[in-house]
């Protein structure tokens, strides 16, 4: 199994790629959540540190429910499961 450890300000998202239906059932097309946010859980994060000039203190933890830019980061599969890269500036919200 392939382990990935964020660098830095770097956070690694498992991404939800569940489908999402309206409460009449119909399922929503993906063409239509295009520009919406996405939803995943933190699986590892970087340590934070000195990033141009400034300290960076890292906020999220492996295993927080998080909503990111759609189009932040870069997008990786590993064994069959999607990730995101982005970073700590990119999340949104956590999901309580």
């Amino acid at each position: 199994m392939s382990e990935i450890k964020p660098i830095l300000d770097k956070i690694l998202v498992k991404i939800d790629s569940g489908e999402e239906k309206t409460s009449g059932g119909l399922i929503v097309a993906s063409k239509a959540k295009e520009s919406e946010p996405v939803m995943g859980v933190v699986v590892s994060r970087g340590p934070g540190g000195v990033i141009n000039g400034k300290e960076v203190k890292m906020c999220v933890e492996p295993g927080e429910k998080v909503i990111i830019n759609k189009y932040a980061g870069t997008s990786v599969s590993v064994e069959g499961k999607e990730y995101k890269i982005v970073s700590q500036q990119d999340v949104l919200a956590r999901i309580i």
